[in-house]
C-alpha cells in the first residue's frame, strides 16, 4: 500500500518528477523543434535561449499572435510543460500547433531549454 502511495505522489508531481536529461533534450530539440525554432535566432517560431523566466510573447522582433503577446504567463517548468502538451489549450489563439505527447520527452526538452537559458 505504501508503495502505491509513493507511486501516486510521483505521478502527480508531473514533469519535475522525472530525472530529466538535458542531453537527450538537446537531441529531441534538434529532431523536433529546429524546423521552426533556434536557440539564438527567430525563425517560424521565436528564439529560445533565455526562455526561462521570460514573459511569454516578449522576444523582440518576433510576430506573435495577439493572444500570446498579451498573455501574462512567465515561462518555467510548469508553463512550458503545459504549453508543449497543448499550446492552443494553454493559450487560446496561439499559432503553434505542435505537441509533445510524452511527459518524459517534455521533461527532457524543458531540462535542455533550462540549461541553455543559464538557469
Amino acid at each position: 500500500m505504501r508503495l502505491l502511495l509513493i507511486l501516486a505522489a510521483f505521478i502527480a508531481a508531473g514533469p519535475t518528477a522525472f530525472a530529466a536529461d538535458a542531453n537527450r533534450g538537446a537531441e529531441l530539440y534538434e529532431a523536433r523543434c529546429e524546423g521552426c525554432h533556434s536557440l539564438d535566432a527567430n525563425r517560424v517560431g521565436p528564439k529560445h535561449r533565455g526562455v526561462f523566466g521570460r514573459k511569454v510573447g516578449s522576444v523582440p522582433d518576433f510576430g506573435y499572435s495577439n493572444a500570446v503577446r498579451n498573455s501574462p504567463v512567465i515561462w518555467d517548468e510548469t508553463t512550458l510543460d503545459r504549453w508543449l502538451t497543448n499550446p492552443q489549450a494553454f493559450i487560446a489563439g496561439a499559432r503553434m500547433g505542435f505537441r509533445v505527447s510524452e511527459a518524459v520527452d517534455r521533461a527532457d526538452l524543458i531540462a535542455y531549454l533550462r540549461r541553455e537559458s543559464g538557469k
